[in-house]
C-alpha cells in the first residue's frame, strides 16, 4: 500500500496566523507532509488576508528550497 501523506490541521485562529501557518507548513513539509488544513485561519479573516495566508502556504509546498529534513 505504500506510504500515506500527512496533512496537518492548523488549529484556532489568532493574532499571528500568517506566521504560524507558514511555520507549520515548513515543519510539515520537512517531515514529509503533503498538505495543511487551514480553515479558520483563512476563512475567518477578511478575504484579502485569507487569500494571502493560503498563497503563503502554497508557496511553501511549491518551494524547491524547502526539502525533507
Amino acid at each position: 500500500m505504500g506510504r500515506a501523506g500527512m496533512i496537518n490541521s492548523g488549529g484556532e485562529s489568532g493574532a499571528n496566523d500568517l506566521q504560524q501557518a507558514v511555520r507549520t507548513a515548513v515543519i510539515n513539509k520537512r517531515a514529509g507532509g503533503t498538505g495543511l488544513i487551514s480553515g479558520r485561519k483563512a476563512f475567518q479573516k477578511p478575504m484579502g488576508d485569507g487569500v494571502a495566508l493560503l498563497n503563503a502556504i502554497q508557496d511553501v509546498y511549491l518551494a524547491a528550497e524547502v526539502t525533507i529534513a
